[in-house]
């Protein structure tokens, strides 16, 4: 078990912005809090809709090591999903179960993995193509410990013959015979080992399907979600099959915190991946089948009043990865009836607000925001403030508080 000060095991919680400010109270913006009352509840949830299936943790939706240790300590979760390389090396020096989601170019990381006997045996990397494989041997030469592998399987909805593409542009692994291809490769290459399977069907797991706005754009989300969870069930189930003919699989992995219940229903999955919905940012605030409780959180200082309708605070560009559009924006959640202008949005070096709460609001006063996505968050500030009801109950330094900026 982890010495990490961070208790997951006491009470759940939903977040109370009167404690949290309380809380806080002597801090000086900006900052960021983690309300360990709701990640243990998010934590718990995550669990129950895995349906007994393990989670491997998404390392780039936490980013920090202290916040890794303590969910990993639950009973629900194993292993790390990993963003680079060179993060699941760092990783693995402590932990034993690090597969990198994504494939890697970078040279150096490679050659010390390849090296090191304990790093080869801990970390796993991501090909979808023989050319990683090529890129890889290059890289580290021919004497080297043995290297895991897992094929990352397109998970995207195709539909007429591919004109449509629902999804994320990962994997060209999309059919059966091309991942059997790879797959058959993989093994034929001395001193590499296929272990895993992957796929990430994120036009499920990452898209809201009750979002505001157009009843009929909610339908159409609707629709396509479960005509991709059906195509993909069958689709996955005989891909698997067929790996399974050729290597002896370790794990099948997939999902993502908005898709728990349909993936895990899945035969052909032996675990899942999740981890943004511990900290509950907004971008799972319009989903039917959960609802996270906010558990991370950032503070600004109002510095201006430019007229009696607004307020101005320092700072607030905090602006998420994906598509642009106002959904990527943070959102001020504290005092309630704040919002965002249309003009400016959230600034890199200040943020106008307006809405009913902004009378209330004075010189050196502090607003709570929510950023859209969950570990983006980490890159901002060097720790996450641990709240626990009404009092600060530690400290965790995020990725990015160690000297650490993988990406």
């Amino acid at each position: 078990m982890h010495t990490t000060g961070i208790d997951l095991t006491g009470p759940a919680a939903g977040s109370d912005y009167s404690a949290l400010e309380a809380a806080t109270a002597g801090l000086e913006p900006p900052f960021a809090v983690l309300d360990i009352g709701a990640v243990r509840a998010n934590a718990r949830d995550l669990v129950r809709r895995a349906g007994g299936k393990p989670i491997r943790l998404a390392s780039k939706s936490i980013r920090s090591r202290n916040v890794i240790r303590a969910v990993l300590d639950l009973a629900g979760f194993e292993g790390i999903l990993a963003f680079t390389l060179p993060e699941a090396l760092w990783l693995a020096a402590e932990f034993d179960d690090v597969l990198v989601g994504y494939p890697t170019a970078d040279t150096a990381a490679l050659r010390r993995l390849a090296a090191d006997p304990m790093l080869a045996d801990r970390v796993t990397l991501m090909i979808d193509s023989a050319e990683h494989l090529d890129f890889i041997a290059d890289a580290i030469g021919p004497d080297h410990n043995e290297i895991r592998i897992c094929l990352d399987l397109d998970a995207s909805l195709r539909l007429l013959d591919g004109r449509i593409h629902l999804g994320a542009r990962r994997s060209p692994l999309h059919s059966v015979d091309a991942t059997r291809e790879l797959a058959a490769t993989v093994t034929k290459w001395a001193g590499f080992r296929l272990v895993g399977v992957m796929s990430y069907e994120g036009q499920v797991a990452g898209m809201g399907d009750n979002a505001p706005g157009s009843p009929l754009r909610r339908l159409g989300i609707r629709v396509m979600q479960q005509a991709s969870i059906n195509e993909l069930r069958e689709r996955r189930s005989a891909v698997i099959s067929a790996v399974r003919d050729i290597a002896r699989l370790e794990f099948v992995n997939g999902g993502g915190t908005g898709s728990l219940e349909t993936t895990s229903a899945e035969t052909a999955i032996t675990e899942l991946a999740a981890g943004s919905g511990l900290y509950g940012p907004t971008l799972f605030d319009t989903y039917r089948a959960f609802h996270p409780t906010p558990a991370a959180f950032f503070v600004l200082s109002v510095v201006r009043r430019p007229t009696p309708d607004f307020a101005t605070v320092l700072g607030g560009g905090w602006v998420a990865s994906g598509a642009a559009g106002a959904d990527r924006l943070p959102t001020p959640t504290w005092p309630e009836g704040l919002r965002l202008t249309g003009t400016e949005g959230a600034g890199e070096v200040q943020t106008p607000l307006t809405g009913a709460a902004t009378a209330n609001l004075a010189v050196g006063d502090r607003v709570w925001f929510r950023h859209t996505k969950a570990g983006e968050l980490c890159e901002r500030v060097d720790e996450l403030v641990l709240v626990d009801g009404d009092r600060i109950v530690g400290r965790a330094p995020t990725y990015r508080g160690e000297g650490k900026s993988f990406l």
